[in-house]
């Protein structure tokens, strides 16, 4: 009988050892900007997968791109004991408190897609070539206008840095032409039924324009469905910037110009990596990881999926 109780005791000893172990696995808390974008859903994801597969315990958070939402997001998963927090911000300024936040409780936060301006409070920070990727969607959007026309760029959000150094780097070739004229910016929030009511705004104030350049891909389908519905998606030239699926559709149906091929599952890959050579040591991360963006147009488009 007390061979029996032994064994008995010993058997629940190590089922305890070993539920202990399971809870002791590291976590990874996943937060986006937004899951109301494919794009985004697809950086979330890999994301989660990708720490998953180097066996750890991941949750999304979705901030829904409010910075309060991001900042209730961060208090949670503190308080929750993550181990690491694989980033996408909403604001470059805004979201650096939730990173020093997560940095003075020695929790590491690897940024995705998206930067905040800040060297000192991140682990690290991979991150699309934005600039050049747009240099590239200019010099594009020069030859399809034949270096004349009005054009409209519907920018995304005001506080992401994304949103002008794509800018920037369309404006850096398209500016030179003095006979293309930019009749309007307005932003569309990165969010396609934004774009489309922007754009409707202003062909009402501007009816004959040329081309229109969007800071994502959301906003590119949003403001060719502004322009179906106007009767007018076969007179002005759409140009993108993402490398969404229903985007590259459009561009192989010759409806949109251009967009720019980003990689989030290579950045969210990345990502996990980095968050797994933390645990096993490792201290010295680059601060900024730039990922090639790549152009397509009709010419290529039938290579992507």
């Amino acid at each position: 009988m007390k061979k029996i109780l032994f064994l008995f005791l010993l058997l629940n000893l190590i089922s305890v050892s070993c539920h202990e172990k399971q809870d002791d696995k590291p976590k990874i808390a996943v937060v986006i900007s937004t899951l109301n974008n494919p794009w985004f859903v697809v950086l979330a994801e890999s994301a989660a997968e990708n720490a998953r597969k180097l066996g750890y315990d991941a949750k999304i958070f979705d901030s829904q791109n409010n910075p309060a939402t991001e900042s209730d997001n961060f208090e949670n998963l503190i308080s929750s004991g993550f181990d690491a927090i694989l980033f996408n911000p909403t604001d470059a300024d805004g979201s650096i408190v939730n990173v020093l936040k997560a940095k003075e409780v020695g929790i590491p936060v690897f940024c995705m897609d998206r930067e905040i301006n800040a060297d000192n409070a991140a682990t690290s920070q991979i991150l699309s070539d934005n600039y050049s990727g747009c240099v590239e969607i200019g010099v594009t959007f020069v030859k399809a206008l034949n270096e004349k026309g009005n054009y409209a760029e519907i920018i995304g959000l005001v506080g992401d840095n994304n949103t002008w150094a794509r800018s920037g780097g369309f404006h850096s070739v398209v500016d030179k032409f003095p006979n293309l004229k930019m009749i309007a910016q307005q932003s569309g929030d990165f969010d396609r039924n934004k774009a489309m009511e922007v754009l409707e705004t202003i062909m009402q104030a501007h009816p004959d324009i040329d081309a229109v350049f969007c800071g994502n891909d959301a906003m590119a389908m949003g403001a060719y469905q502004a322009l179906q519905s106007a009767g007018k998606a076969d007179k002005v030239k759409v140009f993108g910037f993402d490398g969404a699926s229903d985007v590259i559709e459009k561009i192989k149906e010759k409806k949109i110009v251009a967009t720019g091929m980003q990689y989030p599952k290579v950045m969210a890959k990345t990502a996990a990596q980095y968050a797994d050579e933390y645990f096993k040591g490792k201290r010295d991360f680059p601060q900024r990881v730039p990922v090639e963006v790549e152009l397509v147009t009709i010419a290529n488009a039938g290579s992507y999926q």
